[in-house]
């Protein structure tokens, strides 16, 4: 029993340092504000929780950005940018994990994956709206947007940067998953 556990503890931690490796490889999209930035390192997260479900998926993201908060430290002294980034990570691993579970086949990772970009798009335009773009206007006591500018930012680049940032998370991990798909489902057998 402890063999198990502390092997999830380290399949965790491994999986969270790659996730931070790839989360520092991160670029913008030229029609997008440059806060706006790609990075994979929600990839290792969601093969985490794939194979040892969702707590350990949470627990990669979380580390992911505090290890990424403590090498890189935050503008506003608070982590705001970290805290967007854990969520949006939980916006698009745990639907997929959650339809994966239901219909375990590449069909049905594809359907999660779908569901996920939704979730995260969705989801972080209406955070952004109420809840992290106020938290950078507060903390960087200046006003970043806020009314119309801030609806139009969600709109015309929020929304469809998320959109975009789930299509290449899902074409990367469909990859993955065709190479990956007989140790991903080995692991699991192993851990349940």
């Amino acid at each position: 029993m402890k063999n198990k556990k502390l092997q999830k503890m380290i399949i965790v931690g491994m999986f969270s340092s790659i996730a931070f490796l790839l989360h520092l490889i991160h670029f913008p999209l030229p029609i997008f504000p440059k806060f706006l930035e790609i990075d994979f390192g929600d990839v290792p997260a969601l093969i985490a929780t794939l194979i040892l479900g969702p707590l350990a998926g949470i627990g990669v993201e979380l580390l992911k950005n505090i290890i990424d908060w403590l090498y890189m430290g935050s503008p506003t002294g608070v982590p705001v940018g970290h805290i967007a980034n854990f969520v949006t990570g939980l916006l698009f691993i745990l639907p997929t994990y959650y339809v994966y579970k239901k219909l375990s086949t590449r069909k049905g990772l594809t359907i999660g994956l779908v569901l996920g970009t939704a979730s995260m798009a969705i989801g972080m335009s209406l955070l952004n709206y109420f809840v992290f773009m106020p938290m950078y206007n507060y903390f960087l006591g200046m006003n970043v947007e806020t009314g119309e500018a801030l609806r139009n930012t969600i709109v015309i680049a929020i929304l469809p940067f998320n959109i975009i940032k789930g299509i290449l998370i899902t074409i990367v991990s469909l990859l993955l998953f065709k190479v990956m798909n007989k140790w991903i489902t080995k692991q699991q057998h192993s851990f349940n």
